[in-house]
């Protein structure tokens, strides 16, 4: 094996980017209840440990509540959830500068094809 891959690890990450997507989308909103662990786990066809690991990571990033009994709900603190949105920001404009210089494209290049976008 070797290669380091491992599947349980990618489908954790891939629910992850999934909810964060989708609290920076506003398809939930601050103050929310968040669906159960095991709702969420059978929707996901994942173990509901994989569930309540991502709900404890995300608490302790700040955008998740866990309340005993009462389940889990997006955070209220606005804050944060810029924060969140600003690192998805961050990343996903790393994946494709990295991208294209792979490709040999240069920065000026980069820059210069995105405002040409832009203006479309």
């Amino acid at each position: 094996m070797g290669n380091g891959f491992n599947a349980s690890q990618w489908i954790y990450q891939r629910l992850m980017a999934r909810l964060c997507q989708q609290i920076v989308r506003g398809e939930l909103k601050p103050g929310e209840k968040l669906p159960s662990v095991q709702e969420m786990a059978a929707q996901a066809g994942v173990s509901s440990n994989t569930i309540q690991r991502i709900y404890r990571r995300m608490e302790r990033m700040g955008i998740v509540e866990i309340r005993r009994g009462q389940g889990s709900f997006l955070t209220e603190n606005t804050e944060e959830l810029e924060r969140l949105h600003v690192q998805l920001r961050i990343e996903c404009i790393g994946e494709f500068v990295k991208d294209m210089k792979e490709m040999g494209v240069s920065p000026f290049k980069i820059i210069e094809d995105i405002e040409k976008y832009l203006k479309q």
